[in-house]
C-alpha cells in the first residue's frame, strides 16, 4: 500500500515532536547542557524567594529586567527559607492547607504558574525547588516546620512532576541549603521526592534533575551522583572571598562517571563577606566577576551570579538579612550583575562543546586565587583568565594552528584589545594592559585560520 506525501510528512512530525519532548538534556559528552539539541548556557540569578513575596506585577518586572541583561536561568523556591509555610504570599495564600504536603492550596500555585509562564515569556527557564531544605530538616537555623517524610515526598513531587510536565522552561532542583545528616532517612526523603517528580513527569527522560546543597568539597555529588535522576553536580561555595572554587569544579570535573558542574551558590554582590562585615566588609563585582570565570575555566558548564539584596526580595518594610541593603529593584542594576553578559557572551563567542580546563596551557599554573590565572580551551580557541592581571606564559601547540591570534577581553565591559599574532612553536609571554587588585582580564587565542569573530 502506497502512502500519500502527507502521511509521510505527517509521520515524519510526530516523530520530530516526539523526539523534541525534552527541552533539556546532557551533551552526549556530558559535560554540557543542551536545550532543545543546542547548547545551553546556564547564566542564573539566585532570586530564592520570587514565589513567595512578588507580586505578579514586581515578578514581571524583576524577570524582564535580567532577561535583558541576559540571564538565562531564576533560581526560585516554592516552599520559600523565609517562613514560607505560614507566612503568605502577597495574595494572602499559603501553600498547603494544615501544612500538609499532600493538601496543595491551588491559588498559591496559580501564582507560581504565572512566574514560570511568565519567565516562558522572556526566554528564561525556572530552575525550581520545590522546597526549601528546613521543611526536611531545620539544622541550626531555618523556620520549618519540617513536614516532609518519604511518603508525602513522593505524594507532593508527583503532584509537582504532573502539574508541571508541560511546562519547557524548567530544571529541577532538589535540596535548599540543606547537606543530609548522617545516619537519618535525609536522603530517602530526597530520592523519595526526586522519584514523585519523575514519576509525574511521566519518566526519567522528561526531566533534568540536581540538587542545592549547603558548602562542602563534593557539592551534591557526595550524596547523589550515582543515581540515575540526578543529572548534574551543584555546588555551593558559599560567601568568603578568594575561596579556591576552581579546586571543587576540577574535582568534580574529574570523576569516573561523568556528570556536568555548575556552582549554583557563589559569593553573592553586596554581601557581607564570610557573614562579618565588619571585619571584611561587602562583596563586590569584581569578587563576583572572579568566582565566574574562575568556575567556568576550571570545567563548569554555566555559572550562577547572586545578589544579597534579591534572593531576599528586600523592600520597604521588610527585616534585612545579615545587615542592611539596598532595595531589590536597586539592585538588579549593581556593576556585577550588568557583567554578567560578558562572561556569557565571551563562552558563546566561541564551540561551547569542545571546552575543556587545561592548567598546562601556562607556566603559571598553581597561584593562590587572589592571583589565580586559570585556562580552558576548544580545539582551535584559548580562554585565559588572569585575576589580578600578573603577566603569564603560554606554552605552544595547545590547540590547532600555526599562527595564533591574540587579543584581550575586559571581563569589566567587554571591549577587547589586540595582543597581536604569534608563532604557536615557542612559549609566548603575556603582560595585560593593567594589572592590580580588580584589573582582571581574559585572553583570548584563536587558531588564525578560523577567522573567528572578536566576541
Amino acid at each position: 500500500m502506497r502512502f500519500p506525501r502527507i502521511c509521510f510528512a505527517l509521520i515524519a512530525l510526530l516523530a520530530g515532536f516526539g523526539a523534541a519532548a525534552q527541552t533539556f538534556t546532557v551533551s552526549a559528552n556530558k559535560r554540557f547542557l543542551m536545550k532543545e539539541g543546542k547548547p545551553f548556557f546556564w547564566l542564573g540569578d539566585t532570586a530564592w524567594e520570587l514565589f513567595h513575596r512578588l507580586d505578579r506585577e514586581d515578578a514581571d518586572y524583576y524577570l524582564k529586567k535580567r532577561a535583558a541583561q541576559g540571564f538565562t536561568v531564576i533560581q526560585a523556591v516554592a516552599l520559600a527559607e523565609f517562613d514560607g509555610l505560614e507566612v503568605p504570599n502577597t495574595y494572602g495564600d499559603r501553600p498547603f492547607t494544615d501544612n500538609d504536603p499532600t493538601k496543595p492550596n491551588e491559588a498559591y500555585y496559580k501564582h507560581v504558574d504565572y512566574i514560570i509562564d511568565k519567565a516562558a515569556e522572556y526566554g528564561l527557564t525556572i530552575a525550581f525547588l520545590p522546597t526549601w531544605g528546613d521543611k526536611v530538616f531545620k539544622s541550626t537555623w531555618g523556620k520549618g516546620p519540617e513536614v516532609f517524610n518519604e511518603a508525602n515526598a513522593a505524594t507532593y513531587g508527583k503532584w509537582l512532576g504532573n502539574r508541571y510536565k508541560s511546562k519547557k522552561n524548567i530544571i529541577w532542583v532538589l535540596g535548599g541549603d540543606r547537606n543530609p545528616r548522617p545516619g537519618t532517612r535525609d536522603v530517602e526523603v530526597w530520592r523519595a521526592m526526586a522519584g514523585g517528580i519523575e514519576a509525574g513527569a511521566g519518566g526519567n527522560d522528561k526531566v533534568l534533575m540536581t540538587y542545592h546543597p549547603q558548602p562542602n568539597k563534593e557539592g551534591s555529588s557526595e550524596w547523589f551522583h550515582d543515581d540515575a535522576w540526578f543529572d548534574f553536580n551543584m555546588f555551593q561555595t558559599g560567601h568568603c572571598r578568594d575561596s579556591p572554587v576552581y579546586d571543587n569544579i576540577k574535582r568534580s570535573y574529574d570523576r569516573q562517571l561523568i556528570k556536568p558542574v555548575l556552582d549554583g551558590e557563589p559569593i553573592y554582590e553586596d554581601h557581607p563577606v564570610c557573614f562579618n562585615a565588619k571585619e571584611n566588609g561587602t562583596s563586590s563585582a569584581y569578587d563576583v566577576r572572579k568566582a565566574a570565570y574562575l568556575d567556568l575555566f576550571a570545567g563548569a558548564f554555566g555559572h550562577t551570579y547572586g545578589c544579597h539584596d534579591i534572593w531576599q526580595m528586600y523592600s520597604p518594610n521588610r527585616e534585612a538579612v545579615n545587615g542592611p541593603h539596598i532595595f531589590w529593584q536597586q539592585a538588579l542594576d549593581l556593576p556585577g550583575a550588568n557583567e554578567m553578559k560578558y562572561v556569557r557572551r565571551l563562552l558563546e563567542s566561541r564551540p561551547i562543546i569542545d571546552r575543556v580546563p587545561d592548567q598546562s596551557i601556562i607556566v603559571e599554573a598553581d597561584l593562590a586565587s587572589h592571583d589565580r590565572i586559570q585556562a580552558s580551551r576548544g580545539k582551535d580557541y584559548i580562554f585565559i583568565y588572569t585575576a589580578s592581571g600578573k603577566p603569564f606564559s603560554v606554552n605552544p601547540g595547545k590547540v590547532a594552528g600555526n599562527q595564533i591570534n591574540a587579543f584581550w577581553f575586559d571581563p569589566r565591559n567587554g571591549k577587547i584589545k589586540d595582543a597581536g599574532p604569534f608563532d604557536n612553536k615557542a612559549v609566548a609571554k603575556f603582560t595585560p594592559p593593567e594589572a592590580g587588585y580588580g584589573k582582571d582580564w581574559v585572553l583570548v587565542l584563536d587558531d588564525a585560520s578560523k577567522n573567528y569573530p572578536k566576541p
